[in-house]
């Protein structure tokens, strides 16, 4: 049985490692992306991961939902399933949640999220 892959896309080192081990722990293959550009470059060089786990806030305020818009509209990209990871609600009483238009992804999680939780997350969005 192959490994499933997952992109994980965050501009925080000490949290990108500390998921990396996470995800390898629980035999996940795992790349990475330090900001939405080199997402897209990964992408554009033929890697179809399984998952993308996207961040908000990285090179620019509203990155990780201009990254999201380009991968839902793009034939190629557009079925992989991404768990948006952000802290980016941190302080509003506004919450994120998907939808098609401003935050096209398929599960929208504010940071900290404990490790357990998104591991089921990661399982119910490679299922959808």
């Amino acid at each position: 049985m192959r490994k499933l892959t997952i992109l994980l896309v965050d501009d925080d080192v000490d949290f990108v490692e500390t998921h990396k081990l996470l995800l390898e722990k629980h035999d996940y293959n795992i790349e990475i992306a330090y900001n939405g550009s080199e997402c897209l470059k990964i992408l554009s060089d033929e890697l179809r991961p399984d998952l993308i786990i996207l961040d908000v806030i990285m090179s620019a305020p509203n990155e990780g939902f201009e990254v999201a818009r380009k991968l839902k509209g793009d034939d190629d990209t557009k079925e992989i399933p991404i768990i948006m990871l952000t802290s980016v609600g941190e302080g509003f009483t506004f919450k994120y949640k998907p939808d098609e238009t401003w935050v096209p992804v398929d599960v929208f999680l504010e940071k900290p999220v404990p490790p357990d939780q998104l591991l089921i997350e990661i399982r119910k969005a490679i299922e959808l």
